[in-house]
């Protein structure tokens, strides 16, 4: 478990979820789904301000036992609402985690997710210890892809039978993220 903390460069803060931000997560959610849906079981027309609320009160409980560590993608300058990125599926003995990111369709091609990626996988190794990141990507999600390879991920192969999005099976791209990525030495 680590504390909630903010992270930050000159373009990006990623912050923990805050109660109050369900208005703009529902907007920004509302306003992708066309990109996120066929990628991602949560993005639907179901997506309400509730669902957002509980989604913001669940992830803040996540972080406070250490199960996954979800951030608001924050612009620096303006403050405006821009996506989320997080560490979730924290393996307790092997210490890895998944690590995912989705950015507003408004501020797509600005490389705000990869520098997120970045950003919450320095995090991970610095701050909760772990020794990898997995970015797995469903086979047809070739903007999630491109960031992955932008920033340098591992690519690992593609993983069969690896996902499902709403009732579809997919293959999935395994890419990864290393300490020594960051000139770091893993540790436990």
């Amino acid at each position: 478990m680590y504390p909630f903390v903010t992270l930050t460069n000159d373009n990006i803060i990623l912050r923990p979820y805050e109660f109050g931000d369900e208005l703009v997560l529902h907007r920004a959610v509302q306003e992708s789904l066309t990109e996120l849906s066929p990628w991602m079981s949560w993005a639907s027309e179901a997506y309400t301000v509730e669902v957002a609320n509980s989604f913001i009160t669940v992830t803040r409980a996540h972080w406070s036992s250490g199960a996954s560590y979800g951030f608001a993608i924050v612009d620096a300058h303006s403050g405006e609402f821009l996506g989320g990125c997080g560490l979730s599926h924290l393996h307790p003995i092997y210490h890895f985690c998944n690590l995912g990111y989705w950015v507003r369709s408004s501020k797509h091609g600005k490389g705000i997710a990869g520098q997120a990626a970045l950003m919450v996988a320095r995090f991970a190794f610095e701050k909760v210890k772990l020794i990898r990141t997995e970015i797995v990507i469903s086979a047809g999600n070739l903007p999630s892809k491109r960031v992955a390879e932008k920033i340098g991920a591992h690519y690992e192969g593609v993983l069969l039978n690896r996902m499902v999005v709403g009732t579809a099976i997919s293959d999935a791209h395994m890419f990864s993220l290393l300490p020594s990525d960051f000139g770091l030495a893993a540790k436990l």
